[in-house]
């Protein structure tokens, strides 16, 4: 449905330049933003990679499992339903770290395997199950401490000071990721 909604702004502004004689306006604006977005690339990706790294580390190193450890009594509250020592909860808790130092990008390839694990002890398979629902939750809000990529591109920028939202932003998470359990937790019950 996105794609429908952007690929019509793309027309109308396509047939408004033109209808409007101001063609080349819409020729440097595609050309400015395209020379952007690789710039964009080009300064974020080095960020990602050492937080992607880092990440493969504490994977192998085993750090996310003494992670998963510390976090397990608070996602066994949230997952009740997740048999205790699965996978899953051990990928959820790389997920949450992941989104906790603002790498959304690194968390995604733990979000995909934390499904696919939740999908395995999922008993109706046509459907989502109720961990699977509030996983999506918790990792749509995403709880960030850092936010790595918002900080990169404020100094991509030329912010003063690219860390000024770190409060902002934390709290902004705090608030989301509450809301949604609570929302999920009373959606839940009413089934």
């Amino acid at each position: 449905m996105v794609n429908k909604i952007w690929g019509f702004f793309i027309v109308i502004g396509i047939v408004v330049c033109i209808l409007t004689g101001k063609v080349d306006v819409l020729n440097n604006e595609i050309l400015e933003s395209t020379k952007s977005s690789l710039d964009m690339i080009v300064k974020i990706f080095p960020v990602m990679a050492l937080w992607l790294g880092i990440m493969n580390i504490a994977t192998e190193s085993g750090l996310l499992n003494k992670l998963s450890n510390v976090l397990s009594p608070f996602l066994k509250k949230i997952f009740p339903e997740i048999p205790p020592g699965h996978e899953s909860l051990s990928l959820i808790a790389s997920n949450i770290t992941a989104n906790m130092f603002g790498l959304g990008n690194a968390a995604t390839p733990f979000g995909l395997k934390a499904m696919k694990s939740l999908q395995s002890i999922n008993r109706q398979k046509e459907t989502a199950s109720r961990s699977m629902i509030t996983f999506l939750v918790l990792n749509t809000s995403g709880v960030t401490i850092i936010p790595t990529t918002i900080i990169s591109l404020r100094m991509m920028y030329g912010s003063t000071n690219p860390t000024e939202i770190v409060f902002a932003c934390i709290l902004a998470t705090l608030a989301s990721t509450i809301g949604g359990l609570i929302i999920d937790r009373l959606l839940a019950k009413r089934r």
